[in-house]
């Protein structure tokens, strides 16, 4: 499998290059995002690129639908599950990826909405990836968490491999799709980012 420069930040040049492999590649990052809490991957850009660009991939829009609810649902039981097992242990403050603050947003996030958070959570970067191993902390039945687990994973995959596929059709987005998968990715880098200067900012008016 070749994948042409541009990493995982250039969604179509990961997935035109990933071949035959297509839809494993993208099963397996929307897996690694939240089951293996590694939350710096273009989740929403990925699902709505390979939307956008199915006829060329060849893969059709209810298979790929199918693959990411899929992934998406078991990346967060195993999220649930690590939460459960090992709680707050894996956090610490000045950890590379399981930072404790990551974890206090989820917490506060699910304080907020309580379970309807698997459903919201979808939607928000790097929430989505810590949101399951809180739910899990939380010691909230399984049957319960399954339930709105997947619900909010056929509603992501869903809601953005529709707006790929149709919008797809849009001449001016049809010939942009580079533009259109950065545009993406900095969008949902813009809230992590303004986490991270207010919490200097406060950092410093601490230490003022």
């Amino acid at each position: 499998m070749l994948i042409r420069s541009g990493g995982l930040l250039d969604p179509t040049a990961l997935l035109e290059g990933a071949g035959p492999w297509v839809l494993p590649v993208v099963m397996g990052i929307i897996f690694i995002e939240t089951g293996l809490l590694f939350p710096f991957l273009p989740g929403d850009s990925l699902i709505f690129t390979a939307a956008l660009l199915s006829g060329t991939l060849g893969l059709p829009l209810p298979v790929l639908v199918a693959g990411v609810a899929i992934a998406a649902i078991l990346g967060d039981t195993v999220g649930y599950t690590i939460g459960r097992r090992f709680g707050r242990r894996l956090f610490k403050p000045g950890a590379r990826i399981l930072k404790t603050r990551y974890l206090e947003k989820a917490d506060d996030f699910f304080a907020r909405y309580g379970a309807h958070s698997l459903v919201l959570a979808r939607f928000v970067p790097v929430v989505r990836t810590f949101v399951p191993p809180v739910v899990g902390m939380s010691r909230m039945p399984y049957r319960r968490f399954l339930l709105w687990n997947g619900i909010g994973g056929l509603a992501w995959a869903l809601l953005l491999a529709v707006a790929g596929f149709y919008l797809g059709r849009i001449p001016a987005v049809a010939d942009n799709v580079d533009l259109i998968a950065v545009g993406i990715v900095v969008v949902s880098i813009i809230p992590i980012a303004i986490a991270v200067i207010r919490e200097r900012r406060a950092g410093e008016r601490d230490h003022g």
